[in-house]
Formats: C-alpha cells, sequence, structure tokens
C-alpha cells in the first residue's frame, strides 16, 4: 500500500465517504425561476385560455342576442355577427404590438393585469348592453383586452431558459386550444339561463384571474432591460418591419403567417363543409371541432417538448408541415365523415409548427424585444384570421354553387395545401440557425 493511502489522511477519507452516504448533498436548486413559480405560470396560462373564450364563449346566444337588441331576422344577426366577429378580430390585430411594447416599456405585470380589470368591465357593459352599437364597442374593446396573448408569451420567454422556451409555448398553445374547446361548450350551456348569463360568467372569471395575478404575479422584466415606448414599432406593420430586419427572423414570420391562413379553414368552413359534404347536424359539427381542440391542445402542451427535445426545432417545423399536407390533402377529397374524424389526430400534429417557430424566432430577439416580437406573432395571428375566412368562405361558395363547373366542397383545404406546401419550401429554403441574435432592432 501506498504513503498515501494509509494513515490519518486515509480514516478522515473514509469517515468523509461514509457520512457523505449517510448524508447526502443537498439537491441543486431548480433550473429555472419558473419551476418555483407554479401559480404565476397558472394565471399566465388562465389569462391565454381567457382570451381564447372571447370569442367561442359567446358564439351560441349571439343570434338571439342580437335579434333581442336590434330586431329582424336571423339573416340580419349574422350580418351583425360578422361585424362584431371581424371588429374583435381587428383590433387584436391592431393593438397586439401596442400591449406587447407597452409590456417592454412598463414591464409585463401591469399590462396583464389592467387588461384583465377592463375586461371584466367590458363583458359587464356587454351583459347589460341595450343596443347593437354598445355590443359592437364592447367586442371592439374586448379584441383591444384580449390582445395580450403577446404579452403573456413574453413573460413565458422571460422566466424560460432558451431550450425550454419552444416546450413553454406549447403550454400557451394548448391553454389556447383549451379555451377554443371550453367557449363554445360553456357559453351553450350558459346560454340556457339567458342571452346575457354567458357574459357575467366571463365577467367572474376575467376578475378571479386579475385577483389571481395581483396576488402571485411577479415583474420579470427588469427595469434595465426595458426600452423606450415607439409608436413607429408599436404598430403591426411597424414591428414587422423592425424584426424583420433581424436576420431570418422576416423569413420564419412569413411561414408562421402562412400556415395560420392555412390553418384558418377550419373554423372558417368546417361547419358548411361538415353539412355539405358529410350531411352533419350542429351538434356533430359542435363535437368535431371540440375533438379537434382537444387534440391541439394535447399536441402543444404535452407532445411539443419531448418532441423538440428528441429532433430539434427545425425538424419539428418540417414535419408538422408534412402532417398538415397530409389532413389537407385528405379532406380534399374525402366523402366520408367518419374518415374525417379519423384524420382529426393526424391534422393536430401539425399543431407543433407554431411553438417551435416562436422557439426559433424568440431565440434571436432580445430581452427588450420578446414583447415586441411577440405582439408581431399575434398580430399576425389575427390578421390571418381577418383574411382567411373571407378567402376560404368565397372558394367553399364558389366550388359548391349549383353552376360551379367543378363541385368541390374541398377546395379551401386544397388552397390550404397549396399556401402549406408554400411555407415549408419557404423555411426548408436554407438552414434555420437558433442562437442569439444581436441587439434588438432600432
Amino acid at each position: 500500500m501506498s504513503l498515501a493511502a494509509s494513515g490519518p489522511c486515509a480514516r478522515n477519507a473514509c469517515r468523509i465517504r461514509a457520512l457523505s452516504r449517510r448524508s447526502p448533498l443537498p439537491s441543486p436548486p431548480a433550473r429555472t425561476r419558473s419551476d418555483r413559480m407554479p401559480l404565476p405560470l397558472i394565471f399566465i396560462l388562465v389569462t391565454v385560455m381567457i382570451d381564447a373564450m372571447g370569442v367561442g364563449l359567446i358564439l351560441p346566444v349571439m343570434p338571439d342576442l342580437i335579434r333581442e337588441v336590434r330586431g329582424g331576422g336571423l339573416s340580419d344577426a349574422a350580418l351583425w355577427g360578422g361585424v362584431l366577429a371581424t371588429g374583435f378580430a381587428a383590433m387584436q390585430f391592431l393593438f397586439g404590438p401596442v400591449l406587447g411594447g407597452l409590456s417592454d416599456r412598463f414591464g409585463r405585470r401591469p399590462v396583464l393585469l389592467l387588461a384583465l380589470i377592463v375586461m371584466t368591465v367590458d363583458y359587464g357593459v356587454m351583459a347589460l348592453a341595450g343596443s347593437i352599437w354598445l355590443l359592437l364597442i364592447g367586442r371592439l374593446v374586448g379584441g383591444i383586452t384580449a390582445a395580450t396573448h403577446a404579452t403573456a408569451s413574453a413573460y413565458m420567454a422571460d422566466i424560460s431558459p432558451a431550450q425550454d422556451r419552444a416546450a413553454r409555448f406549447g403550454l400557451i398553445g394548448a391553454a389556447f386550444g383549451a379555451g377554443f374547446v371550453l367557449g363554445p361548450l360553456m357559453g351553450g350551456v350558459l346560454g340556457e339561463y339567458g342571452t346575457r348569463a354567458p357574459f357575467w360568467a366571463a365577467a367572474l372569471l376575467a376578475a378571479g384571474n386579475a385577483a389571481l395575478g395581483w396576488a402571485v404575479l411577479r415583474e420579470t422584466l427588469p427595469p434595465t432591460q426595458r426600452r423606450a415606448f415607439d409608436w413607429r414599432r408599436a404598430n403591426p406593420l411597424g414591428a414587422l418591419r423592425a424584426l424583420g430586419r433581424l436576420p431570418e427572423v422576416g423569413r420564419l414570420l412569413a411561414v408562421y403567417f402562412i400556415y395560420h391562413v392555412g390553418f384558418a379553414a377550419y373554423p372558417a368552413v368546417w361547419a358548411y363543409f361538415g353539412v355539405e359534404r358529410f350531411g352533419w347536424s350542429p351538434t356533430m359539427i359542435g363535437l368535431s371541432l371540440g375533438l379537434f381542440g382537444v387534440q391541439m391542445a394535447l399536441v402543444q402542451g404535452a407532445l411539443i417538448g419531448p418532441v423538440i427535445r428528441r429532433l430539434g426545432a427545425r425538424t419539428t417545423v418540417i414535419l408538422g408541415h408534412v402532417f398538415a399536407l397530409a389532413a389537407f390533402a385528405a379532406l380534399t377529397v374525402l366523402t366520408s365523415g367518419t374518415w374525417a374524424l379519423i384524420m382529426t389526430p393526424l391534422a393536430a400534429l401539425a399543431g407543433v409548427i407554431p411553438p417551435a417557430l416562436q422557439g426559433i424566432m424568440s431565440a434571436r430577439v432580445n430581452a427588450d424585444a420578446q414583447g415586441e416580437l411577440h405582439g408581431a406573432l399575434s398580430s399576425s395571428t389575427a390578421l390571418a384570421m381577418i383574411l382567411s375566412p373571407l378567402t376560404m368562405t368565397a372558394v367553399f361558395a364558389y366550388f359548391t354553387a349549383p353552376e360551379a363547373a367543378v363541385y368541390l366542397p374541398g377546395a379551401p383545404f386544397l388552397l390550404a395545401l397549396l399556401l402549406t406546401l408554400g411555407g415549408l419550401v419557404l423555411f426548408a429554403s436554407r438552414p434555420t440557425p437558433t442562437s442569439q441574435a444581436g441587439p434588438s432592432p432600432q
């Protein structure tokens, strides 16, 4: 035995090893601050869910409510319903970058809490509205307050390390999907108690979440990382223009927008498509949309993280486009409602695209521009929801008219397929690095 292995030093070493076996070293601290803040994360996800419920919660009662305050028939109510829906989406489009930019200037917490407080009052006003014009004003204000998706995403970026951001954005997508499912279901049930009941329920939900946020939400953007508010960048075109100057971000924003234009074919024409192609009842259409929403929430909430860790964000985006292309191709020619439902999981798997793209872009934008980035993404989605329904319903009407030269109810999905193919080519045309960018755009 060597000298170094004997004597007091050896005995001390043995004691140390024995103590370490009896009293293991304390576990290292959690990897991220977000791991120690479950309640703020719950608040963020509930906020996104409430934003998503803003449309669906009141849809079941809108025909009766509009006729109640305005009179007239169902067709007139449908026209005003379209005006209210377009106004809501337009305000989300215009104010996504404004709220995102304000959160970069004043912090995430005040923007999120103030939006929820105004939302609470707005739903209360709509519950009492006695004219169509007050309803319209309420929907415009509601669209502004529901544009906090950008600030919620920026908050999530603040508390997440770069390698975990795509998975966290997937949680936001799952919350949005849950709102998409729960909104119409809750609205339909509450509508049995009167046309105003869903508005009161929405007001209580927003107020309760505001109280939770007031109690648990911590500010995540330190004053040293805040930037001056600039109206030139706090508008959709200005934000897109500023962010587009970062390497690769402009191209990725275009891919993100193209995906949402194609994806919007589902909510835009699904009800008409289901009736025309499969003879579905309204109940069946509602159940099929609910099934799709649940599967989208599962994909973005549970699947996106493991997939990105295993395949990487770039491969995930490409694979999501392949799933979308397969789903759109099938829906173009399907004549069986059963097979359309079977194809729903394939369509839902395309839901990995937005959070993966968000993760790539977020890694290329500095902390003081995260709100601006996600504001631009929010406006991009809202713009797609304004443009796509007009286009998709016009295509559906053209190819299902009695005088149509070619009868093809699935034509909107064919258009969505072509758009998605273009987005895939644009994304895959050159490598997409994910390293941090330089200074935020000026």
